[in-house]
């Protein structure tokens, strides 16, 4: 379902890079390793709200108290395309004029809690500066991820040339807003051995499809099947806090699945897909047939294939459980993660404050090679090293040895041996698509399952989203890529859900990924594979940087720490259709020494 992207007309936009204050990265990590409490407003409509005064309110207030209102400014004291946050009694807006208009909304990006004041404005939405979700100003909608909730929108109005917010005390203090959605009405569903809908695979995809039915008023009966014994939970956290528990991970209480009426199975496998009965089995003999099929299986991770590899505490990290387990080993012990991509470096960083020692081991040169680059990735690496963690690169594990069955050294190709009390294995995964072999579904030679733009497999009415599919990359002139990125795999859901409902959608998002180390964040957003330059601007040394990936004369990615929010800017050029040119960039370098990005303004920034 090819075709060309459509490139809107420029827009302004006027906004000033802002640098991260000292505090920002610690209140993003805080952000990420604790469950926020969260409310799931549903009246069972299947039409969406955007009145904040219609969110039921686990704690009514009783009359006009329920509101506030004030002034918040003065109409000239903002300019078109700027944000400001007010004050609103004890909470905060967003306030934004757009096109001469005001919009006030909620303040913090209901996904981790970012401030969106420091954000990107552009093509009427705001522009998540952390981890990249959109909002649209005018509904306060979520239209692009990671995130599940929406943005509370507040009334304006315009009185004597001062600009008046009203707002639900209830919306002030969540700050966020879950769209309204359609209740499952078909019948003895949880007996029923026939489902609407199936959705295989409960990470990120498969939650946010089956959101997305119910939010376009589909009523029917959903299933989502998982091998977890969770109900979906926050994947990304489990290597960046390791003993954070599986009950502050969950992206839904079970209370939410329950009033939408979608059945979650958990530690349920299915072994067989028969495309022509549209039928399902299930390892326990459980046969369910469907009208329409999701396939997000995710993927698996590889496991080392040397000798003694069935040792005791070497893990791969795939459940809170694993996470949660290696933490409870490491606590003053030694620790070996082999692979620096970003789950073990990750999982590294972690454990510097609880283990004894943690070592490293990588076939590579330096971490993150491939991906960020020999540069960036030494800067990484001195990070790490300056925090007791030791390398040995282009190596490899050659055995497991164990004292009464439990891990005592990892011995390396190199003939080096390094003492160890537990083992993180992070090299790399593979789509967990075993299943689908015989099922006619295509899947190509890595095993991964061939979608087009609407998520569609090879087989009407079997749609497939997340770690384990190729896709075309529109801006990457439809080039068919794996992406296995948390923020991708949500708007592969909603595409896909779209398309059930036969709406002719088709996946576009700006790939965007994010990871935090040590208290510093990195943000990455393109497609940088391939890449056959980079061109850096800021210090290295000091980690305040912007990195631009580049093929020939585009640039194709961007990365950055400590240079909010230019990952986000650049990832609106590239979603509007626009192109960055490698010569641009080298002239902002060589004039610029400020990290003023107002050279984006050629391309409607």
């Amino acid at each position: 379902m090819g075709g060309c992207f459509s490139k809107p007309k420029p827009v302004e936009l006027k906004i000033e890079v802002v640098l991260p204050e000292k505090e920002r990265a610690k209140e993003e990590l805080l952000a990420s390793a604790k469950g926020s409490p969260r409310a799931y407003p549903g009246n069972g409509t299947a039409r969406h709200f955007h009145a904040e005064e219609h969110m039921p309110a686990p704690h009514p207030y009783p009359g006009t108290q329920d509101y506030m209102e004030a002034a918040v400014c003065h109409i000239k004291d903002l300019e078109n395309s700027q944000m400001r946050e007010v004050e609103l009694g004890w909470g905060k807006v967003l306030l934004v004029k757009d096109n001469g208009e005001f919009h006030a909304l909620g303040h913090k990006c209901p996904h981790y809690g970012a401030p969106l004041v420091k954000g990107v404005l552009s093509r009427g939405r705001v522009r998540c500066p952390w981890h990249g979700a959109c909002f649209n100003i005018s509904t306060g909608d979520l239209e692009d991820f990671p995130g599940l909730d929406s943005l509370p929108k507040f009334q304006v109005k315009i009185e004597k040339e001062k600009v008046y917010v009203r707002a639900s005390k209830q919306a002030l203090q969540l700050q966020r807003r879950t769209k309204m959605m359609a209740k499952c009405i078909s019948p003895s569903a949880s007996h029923s051995c026939s489902t609407n809908v199936l959705i295989v695979g409960a990470g990120a995809a498969g939650l946010v499809c089956a959101e997305t039915l119910r939010q376009e008023g589909f009523s029917d009966r959903i299933v989502l099947c998982t091998l977890d014994r969770h109900l979906p939970y926050d994947r990304p956290k489990l290597s960046k806090s390791l003993d954070t528990q599986p009950e502050q991970l969950t992206l839904r209480p079970k209370e939410f699945f329950r009033a939408y009426g979608i059945e979650v199975l958990t530690e349920a496998q299915v072994v067989t897909v028969d495309v022509k009965n549209k039928k399902v089995v299930f390892k326990d003999g459980f046969k369910l047939e469907y009208s329409k099929l999701l396939l997000a299986p995710g993927s698996s991770p590889k496991a080392l294939s040397c000798k003694g590899k069935e040792v005791e505490n070497v893990f791969t990290i795939r459940t809170p459980e694993d996470a949660n387990r290696v933490v409870r080993l490491a606590r003053g012990r030694n620790a070996v993660v082999v692979g620096a991509g970003f789950l073990g470096m990750e999982v590294a960083a972690y454990l510097t404050e609880k283990a004894h020692s943690v070592s490293v081991v990588e076939l590579e040169e330096t971490p993150f090679r491939r991906f960020l680059g020999e540069r960036v990735g030494r800067a990484l690496m001195k990070m790490f090293e300056n925090n007791r963690v030791k390398f040995y690169m282009q190596t490899e594990v050659s055995e497991l040895r164990a004292q009464e069955g439990k891990l005592k050294e990892v011995v390396l190709k190199s003939s080096k041996v390094i003492r160890a009390d537990v083992c993180v294995v992070g090299i790399g995964a593979v789509p967990a698509t075993g299943f689908l072999k015989q099922s006619g579904i295509c899947l190509d030679s890595r095993g991964f399952i061939p979608v087009n733009k609407m998520m569609q497999t090879s087989v009407p009415g079997v749609f497939a989203a997340g770690d384990a599919v190729t896709f075309p990359l529109t801006w990457r002139n439809n080039r068919k890529v794996n992406i296995p990125h948390w923020q991708m795999a949500h708007a592969q859901g909603r595409v896909a859900a779209q398309n059930m409902l036969a709406q002719e959608a088709e996946i576009n998002t700006v790939p965007y990924l994010w990871t935090a180390m040590f208290g510093k964040s990195l943000r990455y957003a393109g497609y940088g594979e391939g890449f056959d330059d980079v061109i850096i601007q800021g210090d290295l040394e000091e980690l305040k940087f912007v990195a631009f990936y580049t093929k020939g004369d585009e640039v194709i990615a961007v990365a950055s720490m400590n240079y909010d929010p230019i990952v986000s800017r650049v990832a609106e050029v590239l979603a509007s259709g626009r192109a960055i040119r490698k010569r641009e960039v080298e002239l902002f370098v060589l004039h610029s020494k400020t990290g003023d990005m107002s050279w984006l303004k050629g391309k409607g920034f």
